[in-house]
């Protein structure tokens, strides 16, 4: 199979398509040979960059590109050493031309170098340069895994170094978790004679046991002096932005490069403006949800049922918001939605404790009834002095008129602690994305930071609050929508006229979820 049908084959799979969408395939065994390094240009103007990722196994180096690509289905990745067995390619483009700016090359780890070194020592001739040396090893018998005689076998070492000769530069990924050895040392020495710019980049960095400065002293005795660190688990962008920047640094023609940092600081701000209109449209949907009944009905029926649409609401919400930034509920790696955190009832009294929420005195689990004119339009506690105890969860009961009071009916509606609640696990669920790498495989990697323990409950709300609003001040457009059920799919069931008639509102809304995260 070529490359050409090995790209076409991964473009029909379906997955859903993001702002990140690059391409990923195998690069054909035959690919990339020794005759490669015969046409290799310097990259030049206009030309997309080739950047082979190398380095010791098990390291992260398809971890990283996983990240980078924001494509958990990229390579394979496990906890054990030469996953990677051949090379794998990947295009890093511009989303709006479909121009390939970068070809990112995976290849297997380097598992012997020091042998390796030993053998180059033995049977080149160290007057030759670097170039020459590789070249001589990459025709020999155990580049090609055929010479047993001394169970020397470095196919996998000639797989690497032909694909760096093919490159315009390299990325050796370093797991900063490792001390500084000898072998990692041959490995570098062997890496500059393929005489391209080879820049260390420190994964895992967020560890404890990093030994960072002991590899930027050993790295600087080798003349690499541009380093950076990208941890493929806790994903900083800015991290991101920094690696193309000094990669560019080295370059002559750094055009492509710079072309990539722009459209990519485009997109992910982009992801965030589409990130919190999931949210702001979720919200002003449930704010908006409001259920009649009669004054004498029993409303425990239909508090369960507006519960349960909530819930399911939000799940569709978080969903999306993971689609979005291209993390996929599958097998493939756990997503953020395993950890507890985001699987707890949004009406469970205990998870509005754990946020500071406290309801009024009467109430339970969150929910109040009570009686006043216009209140639940006009957002104000009018009222709410009436609240009795025994409904459970989260809904809040005015009657909006006084044609209603005197018809016997009574309006059921969402209460501003749960739409609190709801907007605040939101923001903390977006913020956790923005903050995770593709390469994360466990749950417990996102960082969950909602939770609190209330072990001051009898504190002011305000201090102990980790909310993004006083529940008794919710934004003006959540406010409004109390008076606009029509906005809502969950009360007419008309999901895209719905949405149509909340989307200017959803758009404000917006713009102020925008200052609660700060991912």
């Amino acid at each position: 199979m070529n490359n050409d049908d090995n790209y076409n084959n991964n473009k029909n799979n379906d997955k859903p398509v993001g702002l990140f969408a690059d391409k990923g395939y195998a690069v054909a065994p035959d690919a990339v040979t020794a005759d490669a390094t015969m046409t290799k240009k310097t990259i030049a103007s206009g030309e997309p960059l080739k950047l082979a990722v190398v380095g010791h196994t098990n390291t992260g180096k398809t971890s990283i590109l996983r990240t980078l690509l924001r494509d958990i289905y990229f390579g394979e990745v496990k906890n054990e050493a030469a996953t990677t067995r051949h090379v794998e390619q990947a295009q890093l483009t511009d989303s709006q031309t479909g121009e390939v700016l970068v070809a990112l090359y995976d290849t297997p780890g380097l598992e012997d170098a020091s042998g390796l070194m030993d053998w180059l020592e033995d049977n080149t001739a160290s007057r030759r340069d670097g170039i020459e040396r590789l070249q001589q090893f990459l025709a020999s018998d155990i580049a090609q895994g055929v010479d047993h005689s001394d169970n020397y076998d470095y196919s996998q070492e000639a797989k690497v170094i032909r694909q760096l000769l093919a490159s315009d530069m390299a990325i050796y990924v370093v797991d900063a978790r490792e001390p500084v050895l000898g072998k990692y040392k041959d490995e570098l020495a062997i890496l500059s004679w393929a005489a391209i710019p080879v820049m260390p980049v420190f994964n895992f960095t967020d560890s404890q046991d990093a030994n960072i400065d002991e590899w930027q002293t050993m790295l600087a005795r080798r003349n690499l002096h541009i380093s950076t660190r990208f941890d493929s688990v806790a994903f900083e962008f800015e991290d991101e932005m920094r690696l193309w920047k000094n990669l560019s640094t080295m370059l002559t023609h750094s055009e492509m490069l710079e072309q990539l940092m722009q459209r990519r600081t485009e997109n992910w701000a982009q992801l965030s403006d589409e990130a919190n209109i999931i949210i702001a449209d979720f919200l002003i949907n449930v704010a908006a949800f409001v259920r009649e009944i009669n004054d004498s009905d029993d409303p425990m029926p239909v508090l369960a049922q507006m519960q349960e649409a909530v819930r399911q609401s939000e799940r569709a919400m978080q969903h999306n918001l993971l689609n979005l930034y291209k993390f996929y509920d599958n097998a493939v790696a756990a997503t953020p939605l395993e950890l507890q955190a985001y699987q707890q009832d949004p009406f469970d009294p205990e998870l509005l404790k754990s946020y500071g929420i406290r309801t009024t005195s009467g109430a339970a689990a969150g929910a109040l009834l009570g009686l006043g004119v216009d209140a639940a339009a006009l957002g104000t506690t009018l009222g709410l002095g009436a609240a009795i105890g025994g409904i459970a969860g989260g809904l809040l009961s005015n009657t909006s008129s006084i044609a209603d009071r005197i018809s016997g009916v009574k309006r059921l509606y969402i209460d501003p602690a749960t739409l609190t609640l709801l907007a605040t696990r939101s923001i903390d669920l977006l913020t956790a994305l923005r903050h995770r790498g593709h390469a994360a495989t466990d749950a417990t990697q996102l960082i969950y930071k909602g939770a609190k323990n209330n072990s001051e409950s009898d504190e002011n709300e305000d201090d102990n609050s980790v909310t993004q609003w006083p529940t008794h001040k919710l934004p003006s457009e959540l406010k409004k929508a109390r008076g606009k059920p029509q906005w809502s799919s969950l009360s007419s069931g008309k999901s895209e006229q719905a949405q149509l008639l909340r989307a200017d509102m959803a758009w404000s809304l917006s713009a102020k979820l925008q200052s609660y995260n700060h991912g």
